[in-house]
């Protein structure tokens, strides 16, 4: 019993981390780009947009749930007696707490709550100067998110490698 719970979070972690790895990624290669490639109202509008909607129990619950995921893992490994692999589990959340939720709460989502709360400018001026501050920094702090779901999907892949090489 041990064994299949510990592949369903290792396996769960995995998959988890690897989809938000890749919002993230998509954001910042194709969205962002995107947006800014479109008129800043219209940029500015279609982000309030997707800001609503990407509220939604799928997304925030694969979101929030990455690192407890991988914690839960963690410990299954240790009680199968592979310390190695369940270390790189918790590296792995640690990594994603610290890297993709401490950004998104400390950053991301608070400019994310700032934009929905204003009006689009009338002047198209306005709007380019609100969505050049906002995109800019939003991106690259988005960016920071990327990599860091990176790192931990590498850190769980390496640790599913050790503990294979421990059967």
């Amino acid at each position: 019993m041990k064994f299949s719970l510990a592949g369903v979070s290792v396996t769960l972690s995995i998959i988890m981390a690897a989809g938000m790895a890749g919002a993230f990624f998509g954001f910042s290669t194709g969205v962002m780009p995107g947006l800014n490639a479109a008129k800043p109202g219209s940029a500015i509008d279609a982000m309030q947009g997707i800001n609503q909607k990407i509220q939604n129990p799928l997304f925030v619950a694969m979101f929030i749930l990455v690192p407890l995921v991988a914690i839960a893992a963690g410990v299954l490994l240790l009680t199968l007696d592979q310390k190695p692999a369940a270390v790189l589990f918790f590296v792995a959340a640690a990594v994603y707490f610290a890297g993709a939720l401490v950004p998104s709460f400390a950053v991301n989502i608070p400019m994310n709550n700032d934009l929905d709360g204003v009006a689009i400018p009338g002047s198209a001026a306005e709007a380019a100067k609100l969505w050049s501050d906002y995109s800019g920094r939003w991106t690259a702090w988005n960016n920071v998110r990327a990599v860091s779901g990176w790192i931990s999907v590498l850190a769980m892949s390496l640790g599913v490698y050790l503990w294979g090489k421990g059967d």
